[in-house]
């Protein structure tokens, strides 16, 4: 037995464990993000740092969902994958809507990605990962709150980008 495990709690490492994955990939979503905001992408630091998170919950979620069910029942047969993707498809399509708001413009990235947040969330709580939703929750109240402000634009929302069509349509008469 370690030192450390002397102060804390049987099942506190895995919480550890836990949350240095969703830190973990959060800052590395934001090392992408932030050269995408520089160059004046429309996806940028936030938006990068969502997706991520969500994944991760995601992805932490379908291997908790699969380890609880060999628990109960270690004859049978699970698949939860099944239940990550149906979420993922259905919140995805509902993101989209955010973001195609008009022709030639690219709107609701962040809100996109924050609502395929809400959807790994909503997975966690359901699944009874509360302490992995809890700290995601709060993850990204932290990345649409706080992290506009360290972006190069300040916090205010980056312009709408004018995609010009009249080039592609000319030949297609």
């Amino acid at each position: 037995m370690s030192s450390l495990e002397l102060f804390f709690p049987a099942g506190a490492f895995a919480y550890l464990e836990v949350a240095f994955r969703l830190v973990l990939s959060t800052v590395l979503a934001g090392v992408l993000g932030w050269d995408r905001e520089e160059k004046d992408r429309p996806a940028g630091l936030r938006t990068y740092m969502m997706v991520a998170l969500a994944s991760c919950v995601f992805t932490v979620l379908t291997f908790e969902i699969h380890e609880t069910i060999n628990e109960k029942s270690p004859g049978g047969n699970s698949d939860p994958i099944r239940i990550i993707e149906a979420v993922t498809a259905g919140v995805a399509f509902l993101a989209a809507g955010t973001i195609i708001q008009g022709r030639g413009t690219v709107h609701g990235l962040t809100t996109g990605a924050g609502m395929w947040m809400a959807g790994a969330l909503g997975v966690a709580v359901g699944a009874g990962h509360y302490l992995l939703a809890i700290f995601a929750a709060l993850l990204s109240f932290v990345i649409l709150r706080f992290v506009g402000m360290l972006t190069p634009n300040g916090s205010k929302p980056a312009e709408s980008i004018f995609i010009d069509e009249s080039e592609e349509n000319e030949g297609s008469g």
